[in-house]
């Protein structure tokens, strides 16, 4: 039944962006056989707002049905602590997780689950950018390390990696309402798990497997992202 109802609220979710958005969706490199597959990992690039939740319009109705049974996404306590942003996050995956940033037990509890049969949806930044390109303390937006610490659990599998082309044209965090009627620009990649984890010598020292899984997220980034 939680899952169904999970699947309702995204598919009405869809509607509703599909009504007031245009989406302009490509892959990087030849798209895939199988298409939105059984991904272990969807991870999303270039967070500006949290009205990111609209790409679900160009998600295809079988991946949200794997959202809404297996989806696990770590979320910012302090997000999940407001009163209409909480339970409107709480509502779009089953398995909502509270974490405070850190590496401590909150964020073990993520890792512990990242090897079960979810979907791990993370956006490895952490944090938003805000209207001049830097997070709320002014610093440069990079990519935090606890997306390492995942794919070191997961032992293979794909992830799909989503660049988004921002959302200041639609809500800047800040502002109330979005702006209606624009294109929302994503560009996604397939990655083997297992054969990136190798590529970032995942099995040598485990401080520089997760600085160089930083750098080249941040890498493809700054490449595949349109603003």
């Amino acid at each position: 039944m939680r899952r169904l109802i999970n699947f309702l609220i995204l598919a009405f979710l869809k509607l509703v962006a599909l009504l007031f958005f245009r989406f302009d969706v490509a892959w990087v490199g030849d798209p895939p056989v199988d298409r939105w597959g059984p991904y272990r990992v969807l991870a999303i690039l270039n967070h500006t707002s949290l009205f990111e939740w609209l790409y679900i319009g160009l998600v295809p109705m079988r991946f949200i049905w794997r959202i809404a049974g297996h989806g696990l996404v770590p979320t910012a306590d302090v997000t999940l602590q407001r009163p209409f942003v909480g339970t409107f996050f709480k509502l779009l995956a089953p398995h909502v997780v509270p974490i405070t940033r850190q590496s401590d037990s909150t964020w073990e509890a993520v890792i512990d689950r990242a090897n079960e049969d979810v979907l791990v949806i993370i956006l490895p930044e952490g944090r938003m950018k805000r209207a001049d390109g830097l997070d709320k303390k002014g610093n440069p937006m990079t990519v935090r390390g606890g997306i390492s610490d995942i794919l070191r659990a997961i032992p293979d599998g794909h992830m799909l990696v989503a660049y988004s082309g921002g959302l200041h044209h639609v809500q800047v965090p800040g502002q109330k309402l979005p702006k209606l009627f624009k294109t929302l620009t994503m560009r996604l990649e397939e990655i083997d798990i297992s054969v990136y984890k190798e590529s970032m010598g995942a099995e040598e020292d485990p401080a520089e497997y997760k600085h160089r899984v930083q750098a080249d997220l941040e890498q493809r980034r700054d490449t595949y992202c349109s603003t």
